[in-house]
């Protein structure tokens, strides 16, 4: 991910969340106009969820609800995650994404590593021989657990990553399907909760598909995005593209459709604009990866060699 955007290293609080997969493709575009007579309904704070920098809290990002309904949103712009792409991390830093944003040795966040605490390194079967496997917390646990495509391709698949604290507390689960509108061209697009990570985070396939600079290492947008996640709404399983549209579509339509979604846009009110612009040029506000867990960031050893 972009360098200002780029996640920390810091260990996620102890979350358990079950593991599953999918594909990609790009919801149907909006005009940005359409939403000129729309009316957001009553809406209440589920929280003021705290924002961290290098371990501080710097601010509060005001999630909603609307009534009681368990569907929550937020705005936040979109740092760019690589994570899962057989192609995304390798010894020589030329991968999609910086080596940094995958950990550093002794603690790998964003790939597999062996019981020494190594990367392991793709084989000549594997889809990207020499590269290291990118794990995503989102499994396919039908699939070798070495295999490479077992994690949710960041290239393909349209994907969110969130916060562990915010998806326990909101009740967000691996696999869960969620809309992403992209407020500055009316573009949307349905993702699905596949990895832990910063506030306001998506894979390259989401940012595709919602008009943004896609590339991990300079892309992303600073702001203007809408998240709307459906807790409940996934199985902790595997989603063709196709599937997902359409569990997206239906979830969309019955709460209350794209604009909807337009009309209740927080812009920030008496909380942090997720947003704003930050001084530092290295790490995202309240970053946080996946710790290694048997469901989330396994270790792993077998025919997958090590890297030096």
């Amino acid at each position: 991910m972009m360098a200002w955007l780029r996640k920390t290293s810091s260990l996620l609080l102890a979350l358990m969340l079950p593991a599953s997969c999918l594909a990609q493709n790009s919801a149907p575009a909006a005009n940005e106009s359409d939403d000129s007579g729309a009316a957001c309904p009553v809406k209440s704070l589920l929280m003021n969820f705290d924002v961290e920098h290098h371990d501080q809290i710097v601010g509060e990002a005001p999630i909603w609800r609307l009534r009681d309904d368990t569907a929550f949103f937020f705005t936040a712009g979109l740092a760019i995650d690589a994570d899962g792409a057989p192609n995304a991390y390798n010894a020589d830093n030329t991968g999609l994404d910086d080596l940094s944003n995958a950990g550093a040795p002794g603690h790998w966040d964003g790939v597999l590593q062996d019981e020494a605490g190594n990367p392991l390194v793709q084989g000549a079967q594997d889809p990207f021989p020499g590269f290291y496997i990118s794990c995503t917390a989102l499994s396919d646990w039908t699939k070798e657990h070495l295999d490479p495509t077992r994690f949710v391709d960041a290239s393909k698949i349209p994907y969110i990553a969130l916060p562990g604290t915010l998806a326990r507390a909101a009740g967000a689960r691996l696999g869960d399907i969620a809309a992403v509108l992209n407020r500055r061209n009316g573009k949307y697009s349905f993702a699905i909760f596949a990895d832990i990570g910063t506030f306001g985070e998506g894979s390259i396939a989401l940012a595709q598909n919602l008009g943004i600079w896609s590339d991990a290492r300079r892309g992303g947008s600073w702001g203007g995005l809408t998240y709307l996640v459906f807790p409940g709404s996934g199985d902790h399983r595997p989603k063709s593209v196709d599937e997902i549209n359409q569990i997206g579509a239906a979830l969309l339509q019955d709460w209350g459709g794209a604009e909807q979604m337009r009309a209740c846009l927080d812009y920030g009110g008496n909380g942090w604009r997720p947003w704003q612009p930050w001084p530092a040029a290295s790490n995202a506000p309240g970053a946080v990866k996946a710790s290694v867990t048997p469901e989330a960031k396994p270790t792993a050893t077998a025919e997958h060699a090590p890297a030096n």
